[in-house]
């Protein structure tokens, strides 16, 4: 009996030190986590204030645990997404950007709002909702697809984004200022003008017909003028930080322009550009 009561004292001790220790690391957590939270609402309201957004962007530091890297003046990965901002020709886009490895030493590990951000790697895009592009176009139920060939890959794209390759989208809508009453699909392919690296140009090639499409045949005499009401130009969409454009293409219904640089410095109020 003693020796039963001897080993239930040393497990009544044992699970009280695990106790403890759960305790300990569970307050740490939640520590680092608290002061995590805190430096993204900072961030957010500060990059609502210098880049005059009307409400304050999503932001994200993507850091475990984050005291240490806070502590070491270097974040590993931060992003910053501001959703339904007023934007040049469309009226409405997502402003996305995504730093790598940022050197916090002339900022603070809050990050104020005039410090300047050393860089390892910068991804900025605007994101264009079909709606909005749709109405700028003419075609106001115009709805925007990746290739077929790209719409089953692991991604949902080729880039690390997930964002299709810039030929062969899927446009399909009703094209009225063809006088066609019909809902039809395009296929048209993306790409930055060669003149004006802020303009996107949307260029239709072929009606399609088929699975996975509108099904609706055009006729010869209205050919052309169904696939002018898919083409379009939209000047100055001018990326977070000024990046220049690289990659175009849907993921989703969206229509992404998207740039990366490296090595670069940015300030905050350079995260909207028109």
């Amino acid at each position: 009996m003693g020796h039963n009561i001897r080993m239930r004292k040393v497990l009544i001790g044992v699970l009280a030190a695990a106790v403890a220790v759960a305790v300990i690391v569970t307050g740490a957590i939640g520590v680092d986590y608290g002061t995590s939270i805190y430096a993204e609402y900072r961030l957010s309201s500060n990059v609502r204030k210098v880049a005059n957004l009307g409400s304050d962007p999503f932001v994200a530091i993507v850091a475990f645990p984050f005291i240490p890297q806070a502590m070491r003046d270097h974040y590993s990965q931060l992003e910053i997404k501001a959703n339904a901002i007023d934007h040049a020709m469309v009226g409405k886009a997502t402003l996305e950007a995504t730093m790598y490895s940022i050197d916090l030493t002339y900022a603070s590990w809050l990050i104020r709002p005039d410090a300047k951000l050393p860089v390892g790697k910068l991804e900025s895009r605007i994101i264009i909702d079909s709606m909005h592009l749709g109405r700028y176009m003419g075609v106001s139920d115009l709805m925007v697809e990746a290739p077929p060939k790209e719409t089953n890959t692991a991604t949902g794209g080729v880039t690390a984004s997930g964002i299709s390759g810039s030929r062969g989208l899927v446009f399909s809508g009703t094209p009225k200022s063809a006088n066609f009453d019909h809902r039809v699909s395009v296929s048209a392919d993306l790409s930055i003008a060669p003149d004006e690296q802020a303009t996107l140009v949307i260029t239709p090639t072929d009606i399609l017909t088929g699975p996975d499409t509108a099904n609706q045949a055009v006729p010869d005499d209205k050919r052309d003028a169904v696939l002018h009401a898919f083409s379009a130009r939209l000047p100055n969409q001018r990326l977070p930080f000024a990046l220049a454009p690289q990659t175009v293409g849907a993921r989703g219904s969206d229509v992404i322009i998207e740039g990366i640089a490296y090595g670069v410095t940015v300030t905050l109020d350079g995260f909207k550009q028109s």
